[in-house]
């Protein structure tokens, strides 16, 4: 495996293939804080150049973190289908490349190979694009996943209904939801993040939700995002809950820091299919995000990329619902500026997308980064363009409990109204026959939160 390249009279020499990985990734400041970027750009494209002729068995032989070390690695190695990666191992990174972006690869194309792929690979095409190619290659990954709505379908954008509340005011809980069922949101989950992470506070949250729910006759799943112990602890005591919901890193270390293992989401995924409020088995909801592993001092010297892309290759283990990447929440410290966020979340939703999970993105900013609500739309339209699955929806995209700034209502209706996009089919239904859209597009009704009150006595 050669790993040295002479460009512009200069000769680069890199020790291993961690560190072609992460010398060949796109500036981010995590990277940079990690002390493994790339010292200027001549490096870098030095470094994609010798990433172009790696193939892919070795770099399944070579992960970025051994394998009897890492039980997340381990797990991932094992799930790989002997006869997709046979196919595969000898094609080299540029090959893969040329593959997803030439105009005859289709989906099915697409799904053939995938479960030959891991993170790594998935990782090191992906440091090959720009961001046009990452969108383009990104609509031929569909995945489509299926609980009380469908979400990932040609044509549709979903959303997930965000109405937290610094207090978890019941009411106040309620009366977001009513606003952003009024715009058309709420088709991937009615999810919260609570205040308070205890089994009550979860309970509670879960039977004002599901109450709502079978007010309205409404075809949604609800989730409370508390830590994943807490939710089963819940749900065990007779709560409804229509998803378990847990935050993943990509490397056993990482998920330690989680307060997490794999038992324990084996555990929450065998609960789930039996309790909870959902026709299929796809009862689980995995976040994710660049940086994390880094911020737990657990990225074992290997770039936020690769890890990224471990994780989607970890989560597709438990058949997910729904996977969301909350690109910029982490903070300046991994994504510096707009420029890295967009560039992350393009990045993020095409390496879950070729993995195989069903992937959302929180197109998202802290207030101490240098990004504004214009670089969350830039993202949004470009991952609509994409084919994501859903996004965030909050009350005028300022999430009050968490405090970061995110896609609000009017943003997702505003997107499906420019690009003739539409919720998932058995919610668009629903609105229908409430009177809240007709033929794609929302009523006179849209953006009334008392009209949907209203609807709690009615035959709906």
């Amino acid at each position: 495996m050669k790993l040295s390249t002479t460009i512009g009279g200069s000769t680069f020499d890199f020790k291993s293939l961690k560190e072609v990985l992460a010398k060949a990734n796109e500036e981010k400041s995590g990277d940079t804080l990690a002390g493994i970027s790339a010292s200027c750009e001549l490096e870098r494209v030095a470094a994609k150049k010798v990433l172009a002729d790696v193939t892919l068995g070795q770099l399944r032989n070579n992960p970025v973190i051994p394998l009897d070390e890492d039980d997340v690695g381990r797990r991932i190695d094992d799930s790989l289908e002997a006869a997709a990666f046979e196919r595969l191992q000898n094609w080299s990174v540029g090959e893969l490349r040329e593959f997803i972006l030439a105009t005859s690869t289709d989906c099915d194309a697409i799904s053939v190979i995938r479960w030959g792929l891991n993170g790594e690979m998935a990782a090191a095409v992906t440091k090959l694009m720009s961001n046009l190619d990452l969108v383009v290659a990104a609509k031929k990954c569909q995945v489509i996943s299926r609980a009380r709505t469908t979400l990932g379908l040609p044509g549709r954008l979903g959303a997930r209904l965000q109405p937290n509340h610094p207090s978890d005011a019941i009411d106040g809980v309620r009366a977001s939801i009513y606003e952003g069922l009024s715009y058309g949101i709420g088709d991937a989950v009615i999810g919260i993040n609570p205040a308070y992470d205890t089994p009550d506070t979860v309970a509670r949250l879960l039977e004002a939700t599901d109450q709502v729910i079978r007010e309205l006759n409404l075809p949604a799943q609800n989730c409370v995002l508390s830590h994943v112990s807490t939710q089963m602890k819940a749900i065990e005591r007779g709560a409804q809950s229509g998803l378990i919901f847990q935050s993943i890193a990509g490397c056993e270390k990482g998920n330690r820091a989680f307060g997490i293992d794999s038992d324990m989401l084996d555990q929450a995924y065998d609960l789930g299919k039996r309790k909870c409020n959902n026709p299929t088995k796809s009862v689980m909801y995995f976040e994710t995000g660049q940086g994390s592993e880094l911020s737990s001092r657990a990225h074992n010297d290997a770039d936020q990329v690769t890890l990224e892309a471990r994780c989607y290759a970890y989560a597709r283990l438990f058949k997910p619902f729904l996977v969301n990447d909350v690109c910029g929440f982490i903070g300046p410290e991994y994504l510096a500026d707009g420029r890295q966020m967009i560039r992350a979340g393009l990045e993020d939703h095409f390496m879950g997308k070729l993995l195989g999970v069903p992937m959302g993105i929180d197109a998202c900013y802290t207030n101490h980064m240098k990004a504004d609500q214009n670089d969350v739309e830039n993202l949004a339209l470009l991952l609509s363009c994409a084919g994501v699955n859903y996004f965030m929806g909050v009350p005028m995209g300022d999430d009050v409990m968490l405090s970061y700034q995110t896609t609000s209502f009017h943003d997702v209706a505003t997107l499906r109204e420019l690009l003739n996009l539409r919720p998932a089919p058995e919610f668009e239904r629903w609105l229908e026959t409430v009177g809240l859209m007709e033929n794609g597009k929302l009523t006179k009704n849209a953006g009334d939160a008392s009209y949907v009150m209203g609807l709690k006595g009615a035959a709906v």
